[in-house]
């Protein structure tokens, strides 16, 4: 059964849909009302204030701290920077991926790690050699909301004396929040101009109630799951458990994934010292990966097209969907699957993520999706575009 996290007794009266769903052992609200578009357009017209607890959170920490991650991570965390945060995946011995997350350095020797999955148990089994790291799991210490719109730096202004116009693009800052302890990180989920604001549980209402209160003048609205979940297919960003599996919980091999297949190779430093999976890694680096991970965009005139055969209006989904879809190539031929997808409200367009046989990984390669249109089973044209699909300047300014 899911446990509350330290928000919940504001969640919970906000809750008026009634929609919840199991994030990592946790209650988490799939949408406040009976719709999610009013949660995504605060996204991105203004601010969502979303509560990210669930997150696994691991404190690792100490002389050897710095080695110890390099080791076990695919990225070289010893170049990383005090106040830097690192997007980063950690593979088992034959390059596969076991989960993807973030690293933030918060002192010399003290680093803080996040992860969709329980990671403890991988963590220290890889620790034998590092006498001098000691690993903490914190997921339940701290408490996290994700601040992401537009007006969310304006927002944060009103209650934080960070200085939030020098604190750039994956840079952290500790300092008060409506007199609160916090560390405020230039991260999210959103592919939006957005923080997330750290906090230890016993201080977490007073941090939601100041950013409600204060927000109120920029739009600030509680969000959900699954207005997250069509802002982060814009974004382009994958999920563990739906655009990829962690190799733990895999039974067969063709279930797995490599950083380079899931378009992540920029987070492997593969010429240093030994890292778990390195090997392997370098070996499908000479090979050439045999998968890869793709922006598609649908020809939403060709479904228009199919429905109206059927005398049926075509219906744009609101909600992000996880359920995979076939690919395939002009002649007929599986060459891969949509794993996730979405209609884009701002861009008004039929997105997806999807992994293919790497030949047909090139921009304006035009390829055939799935379409299930009155219980007939159709191929739709897609053509792979860019990611992230969605950009917006003010992420990084």
């Amino acid at each position: 059964m899911p446990i509350p996290t330290p928000f919940h007794p504001r969640t919970f009266k906000l809750c008026t849909s009634l929609k919840w769903k199991d994030w990592a052992g946790y209650y988490s609200v799939a949408s406040f009302d009976t719709s999610h578009e009013s949660e995504y357009f605060a996204f991105r017209h203004a601010a969502g204030l979303m509560d990210f607890t669930p997150l696994f959170k691991y404190e690792v920490y100490g002389p050897d701290a710095a080695e110890f991650l390099s080791y076990v991570l695919t990225k070289d965390i010893r170049r990383l920077q005090p106040g830097n945060v690192a997007y980063c995946c950690w593979c088992d011995d034959f390059g596969k991926v076991i989960d993807d997350g973030t690293v933030v350095r918060l002192e010399e020797d003290y680093f803080r790690v996040t992860a969709a999955e329980p990671m403890y148990s991988w963590f220290t089994r890889h620790q034998q050699g590092f006498e001098n790291v000691h690993i903490e799991d914190s997921t339940r210490k701290y408490a996290v909301l994700a601040i992401q719109g537009p007006t969310s730096r304006d927002i944060l202004k009103q209650s934080s004396d960070v200085n939030l116009d020098s604190l750039e693009y994956f840079r952290i800052a500790r300092g008060k929040l409506d007199g609160v302890d916090v560390v405020i990180s230039r991260t999210g989920y959103t592919g939006d101009l957005g923080y997330e604001v750290w906090v230890e549980n016993h201080h977490a209402l007073s941090v939601w109630d100041a950013l409600v209160s204060l927000g109120r003048p920029y739009g600030i609205e509680p969000a959900g799951l699954d207005a997250l979940d069509v802002a982060r297919v814009e974004a382009g960003f994958i999920m563990n458990d739906v655009d990829y599996f962690s190799a733990h919980h895999c039974l067969i091999e063709s279930r797995k994934s490599t950083p380079y297949e899931l378009g992540l190779g920029w987070t492997v430093d593969i010429e240093r010292e030994p890292f778990v999976g390195q090997r392997a890694l370098q070996a499908e680096l000479r090979d050439g990966p045999k998968l890869a991970l793709v922006g598609l965009e649908y020809a939403w005139e060709e479904y228009e097209e199919l429905c109206a055969r059927h005398a049926l209006p075509a219906q744009a989904p609101s909600h992000a969907w996880r359920t995979p879809v076939p690919l395939y190539d002009g002649s007929g031929r599986h060459i891969g699957r949509a794993t996730s997808g979405s209609w884009s409200p701002i861009l008004k367009k039929a997105l997806a993520l999807g992994t293919v046989d790497s030949r047909y990984k090139e921009l304006g390669t035009r390829i055939k999706i799935e379409a299930t249109v009155e219980y007939q089973r159709h191929k739709v044209t897609a053509t792979v575009v860019p990611r992230p699909f969605y950009n917006p300047e003010r992420k990084k300014s």
